[in-house]
C-alpha cells in the first residue's frame, strides 16, 4: 500500500481484459474500489507478460476485441493510471524460484514473482494463485463479484 492509503496493484491478464472491455460486473464493487484508487495514483500495472497472452488468446480466437489487437493494446495501456511493468532479468529469474510447488502455467509464475518483487497486490480470480497466495507471500485482491473482494496474504 501507498502512503495514502491507495494500493499498488497488478491486474492479472483476465482481470484487464475485463476492464478494458467494459465488464466491470465480473467484479466486485470493493474491488473496483481498490482499482480506481490505484489508478489516481498511477498505480495500476499490467506485465508484459500480459500484453503476449492478450495477443495468443486473440490469435488462437479464445477471446475476441473490439478492435485490431495491437490498436486494443495499446489503447488498453494508455488507460488513465495504468503502467506497464516490464519482465526484467530479476523477475524472469525470480519466476523459477518461487517457495512452494506453484502450479501455474509460466505466465502465471511471471506474475507471481513480479508481484512479490515489486511488492504489488495481484488481483486475481485464477483459483490456483488465489490458493498459491494463500501459502506462500503473494498478496492477493480475489475480485469475486458475489463476495466483498479482499486481500488475501
Amino acid at each position: 500500500m501507498e502512503g495514502d492509503g491507495a494500493p499498488r496493484l497488478l491486474l492479472d491478464t483476465h482481470i484487464w481484459i475485463w476492464l478494458m472491455n467494459g465488464e466491470p460486473q465480473r467484479l466486485g464493487a470493493a474491488t473496483i474500489e481498490a482499482i480506481e484508487r490505484a489508478a489516481s495514483t498511477g498505480a495500476v500495472y499490467v506485465s508484459d507478460i500480459s500484453v503476449w497472452q492478450v495477443a495468443m488468446l486473440e490469435s488462437q480466437g479464445r477471446i475476441r476485441l473490439s478492435r485490431d489487437c495491437s490498436e486494443w493494446v495499446r489503447e488498453a495501456l494508455s488507460a488513465p493510471g495504468v503502467q506497464l511493468l516490464p519482465l526484467s532479468p530479476n523477475i524472469a529469474v525470480a519466476s523459477s524460484r518461487l517457495p512452494g510447488t506453484f502450479p501455474g502455467d509460466p505466465a502465471d509464475r511471471i506474475l507471481a514473482a513480479s508481484a512479490r518483487l515489486m511488492t504489488l497486490t495481484l488481483v486475481t480470480r485464477d483459483e490456483r494463485l488465489l490458493a498459491y497466495a494463500a501459502a506462500h507471500c503473494v498478496t492477493v485482491l480475489d475480485p469475486h463479484p458475489l463476495g466483498p473482494g479482499g486481500l488475501r496474504p
